[in-house]
């Protein structure tokens, strides 16, 4: 799978209109190629909700947990607002000890891969209500919804390596 996802991602990096990047002035969501792209790397096993309804989940009276699943220098740089960080590394050996097995989670990473090892990490540990953000960060962001840093609102996100910067179309593209 590597190996094809390698070539897919040469294509689209040589011409990203011809992979469905979104256009200025076309309707926000994620682009016929992101899409194509996620496709490939979830396995669906983790329900997903999209970044609109979490954002309009998010402006409701709610007990959401969010996890974010990145490294800590990603999380540094920008994470959503209230996110739980839990290293990426440590999701085998992770307890989730006095969380609540009922309350809903939503998990999320750069793209979604990573969050959705650690929804199927909840769920093997009873957790009941576990989404993945669709898309994860960089779709949440290129939708124009906000993320946080220990200052504040911050326009700045981790686009975790080169190869996966051409995804992130929004926010301004901070490697620290």
């Amino acid at each position: 799978m590597k190996r094809a996802f390698l070539a897919y991602m040469g294509i689209c990096l040589g011409s990203l209109t011809a992979c469905g990047q979104t256009e200025p002035g076309k309707a926000a969501g994620p682009s016929p190629g992101y899409t194509r792209l996620l496709q490939t790397l979830y396995r669906n096993t983790v329900p997903t909700v999209m970044p609109a309804a979490l954002a309009k989940e998010l402006r409701q009276p709610a007990d959401v947990l969010l996890l974010d699943s990145r490294t800590p220098v990603e999380y540094k740089v920008s994470h959503l607002r209230g996110a739980r960080f839990v290293h990426y590394d440590s999701i085998a050996t992770e307890k989730f000890e006095g969380v609540d097995r009922s309350r809903p989670v939503v998990v999320y990473c750069s793209v979604g891969y990573r969050s959705e090892r650690l929804g199927e990490r909840l769920h093997a540990l009873g957790f009941k209500q576990v989404r993945n953000l669709y898309g994860g960060l960089f779709e949440w962001v290129n939708e124009g919804y906000p993320v946080y840093n220990a200052q504040g609102p911050t326009k700045n996100v981790h686009p975790y390596s080169l190869l996966w910067s051409p995804w992130l179309k929004q926010g301004n593209k901070v490697y620290k």
